[in-house]
C-alpha cells in the first residue's frame, strides 16, 4: 500500500524519534511512505485566525505538491495531529467554497501552482492503521508481546476532531488507540482525560494555564497506574514530556510519567530494537518502565535546549496593512 507523505517541521526535528518509529514499522505492515518533495510548512494554527487566505494558501501548497506528485496513491498522509487537521479542514473548504477555493487558488498560480479539489484524500497515520490496516493485523505481527506493560491512550483534542470526513465512529468515546494497546499484548488502563487538551501552544503564552493542564494528565495516568503513555501527536508529546519537571516544581510535586508515540510501542511489540524506534530520545526515560519486562534500552544524549546563535532564525514580520484577508 503505497502512500504519500507530509512529515510536517516536528517530525524532522524535535519528534524525530515519531518518523523513525514509523519509518521502522512501514514494511511489516504493509505500507510505503513517500516523503512529499519541496513540502512546507502547514502553518500550526494561529496563522489561520490571523490572515485567511494566505493561511489557506500556505496549506494548500503542499496539497498541490500531493496531486502533482501521486504515485499510485491520491491518499497524502500525516503523523501530526495539527498537520492532518489543517490539511483535511483545507482540502474540505477548498471542495465546498468555491470562493475560497479561487482566491486560494489565485494565490498558488503567482508560483505557478494549482489545486483541484477533491484530488487529495487526507488521512492520519492513526486512522489509516486503524481503519484501514486494522489492530487484529497488527496482532498477527507481534513477535514480543508487551505482557506486563500497563499503558494508558491519550489522543489529544485535534486528532478526533473536526472529524471532517467522518473517519470516526464516536470521536468522544474513541477506542482506536485502546485496540492497538491490546494488540500489542500490553495492559490497558482506563484513562479518562484521553481527549483532553495537552494545552498546545500556551506554554510560551500562558504558562501557569498551560501546567496546571498537563499536570492534570501527567496526574492522571500515575493515578491510572499506567508505567507510560502513548500519543499520537509530536506536540502532545513535547509538552507532556519537555514540562513535567517545571510541572512539578510549580506545583510542588514528583509525578514521572514516560510519553511515547504509539508507533514506538507497536515496534517494541514487533521485536524491533529500541533504539531504531527512538525510544531513549524523551526527556522523562521510558528505560525503567519497560526493564519491568525485560526491554532494555540505551539511553541517547538530550539535545541541546537552545540553537547557538549564529544558526538561529530571524523572527517574521508582518506589513502594518494587510488587505482584506481576514
Amino acid at each position: 500500500m503505497k502512500y504519500l507523505f507530509y512529515p510536517g517541521c516536528s517530525l524532522h526535528s524535535t519528534s524525530s524519534a515519531y518518523l523513525d518509529s514509523l519509518y521502522a514499522i512501514q514494511e511489516k505492515l504493509g505500507f510505503e511512505f513517500f516523503e512529499v518533495d519541496d513540502w512546507n510548512c502547514c502553518g500550526a494554527n494561529e496563522y489561520v485566525a490571523l490572515h485567511r487566505i494566505p493561511a489557506y494558501a500556505l496549506i494548500a501548497r503542499n496539497l498541490a505538491l500531493a496531486e502533482q506528485q501521486t504515485n499510485g496513491s491520491n491518499t497524502l498522509v500525516a503523523a501530526c495531529s495539527a498537520c492532518y487537521v489543517n490539511l483535511a479542514k483545507t482540502a474540505k473548504y477548498m471542495n465546498t467554497d468555491k470562493e475560497l477555493d479561487r482566491r486560494v487558488n489565485d494565490a498558488l498560480a503567482a508560483g505557478g501552482m494549482h489545486y483541484t479539489p477533491g484530488s487529495v484524500e487526507v488521512r492520519h497515520i492513526l486512522d489509516l492503521m486503524c481503519n484501514k490496516l486494522g489492530a487484529c493485523k497488527v496482532k498477527k505481527l507481534v513477535e514480543r508481546p508487551l505482557t506486563g506493560l500497563r499503558v494508558a491512550p491519550y489522543y489529544g483534542c485535534m486528532v478526533l476532531r473536526p472529524d471532517t470526513d467522518k473517519r470516526w465512529r464516536d470521536p468522544e468515546s474513541p477506542t482506536a488507540l485502546e485496540d492497538l494497546i491490546l494488540a500489542t499484548g500490553a495492559e490497558l488502563v482506563d484513562f479518562p482525560l484521553r481527549t483532553h487538551c495537552c494545552s498546545g501552544h500556551l506554554p510560551q503564552i500562558n504558562t501557569e494555564t498551560s501546567l496546571e493542564l498537563i499536570r492534570r494528565l501527567v496526574e492522571g495516568a500515575v493515578e491510572s497506574g499506567a508505567d507510560l503513555l502513548i500519543t499520537t501527536c509530536p506536540l502532545c508529546q513535547l509538552n507532556i514530556d519537555g514540562y513535567q519537571a517545571e510541572m512539578n516544581k510549580s506545583f510542588k510535586t514528583d509525578l514521572t510519567m514516560p510519553i511515547l508515540f504509539f508507533t514506538q510501542l507497536i515496534g517494541l511489540a514487533f521485536g524491533l530494537n529500541p533504539e531504531s524506534l527512538g525510544i531513549g530520545r524523551e526527556l522523562t526515560s521510558a528505560a525503567p518502565a519497560l526493564a519491568r519486562i525485560g526491554v532494555k534500552v540505551e539511553a541517547e544524549p538530550a539535545p541541546p535546549t537552545r540553537r547557538p546563535k549564529e544558526q538561529g532564525l530571524p523572527m517574521p514580520s508582518m506589513p502594518k496593512a494587510y488587505g482584506d484577508d481576514l
